[in-house]
């Protein structure tokens, strides 16, 4: 059975527990990431969940998205996710913020990760039915009617801000 450490509010590991008692009990904080890929474009690669998945199935997701292992930091567990979930590796990850989600049924403390790659990418069978590059405006348009998980929903303007403003300031600095 999958464990998790469980955490405080800042990330420090106070205890362990199930899997299934993390995800059925909102008082018990767990850790996951996630990695926002963009492409050039400035388009995100969205994954559809698989119908298998405990949590939300078939609605879509960011790029990545995963739980750090007992004992694993969240950048190994960022790097590990990746390769897992679409088979690539990249030499540079940017973390870009975190943020406690609380769910009726969970809650964890998200760090999410940035990178940039074209694909292509080998999706995880298990865990991803089918994904894709999306504008920003284009998901913007779709997150009212529901597509998506309510984290996702919920994580959106606070990635396109994120990502607005880091493309703005390399922008900037590339032409100084």
């Amino acid at each position: 059975m999958e464990q998790f450490d469980i955490v405080d509010r800042t990330g420090r590991v106070i205890g362990r527990a199930s899997r299934a008692e993390c995800h059925g009990n909102p008082s018990l904080i767990h850790q996951a990431v996630h990695v926002a890929v963009f492409d050039h474009a400035s388009r995100l690669f969205l994954q559809k969940r698989s119908m298998a998945k405990d949590i939300q199935p078939g609605k879509w997701d960011v790029s990545v998205g995963g739980h750090v292992q007992p004992g694993e930091t969240p950048e190994r567990a960022a790097e590990r996710e990746l390769e897992e979930e679409l088979g690539v590796r990249v030499n540079r990850l940017q973390k870009a913020y975190e943020y406690v989600w609380e769910s009726p049924i969970e809650t964890e403390l998200i760090r999410t990760y940035c990178t940039v790659h074209e694909g292509p990418f080998r999706l995880q069978a298990e865990e991803i039915s089918e994904g894709r590059f999306w504008s920003l405006p284009e998901i913007e348009r779709a997150i009212p009617s529901g597509f998506a998980t309510p984290q996702f929903a919920f994580e959106f303007p606070r990635l396109r801000a994120y990502w607005e403003t880091a493309r703005n300031e390399q922008t900037r600095a590339a032409r100084a």
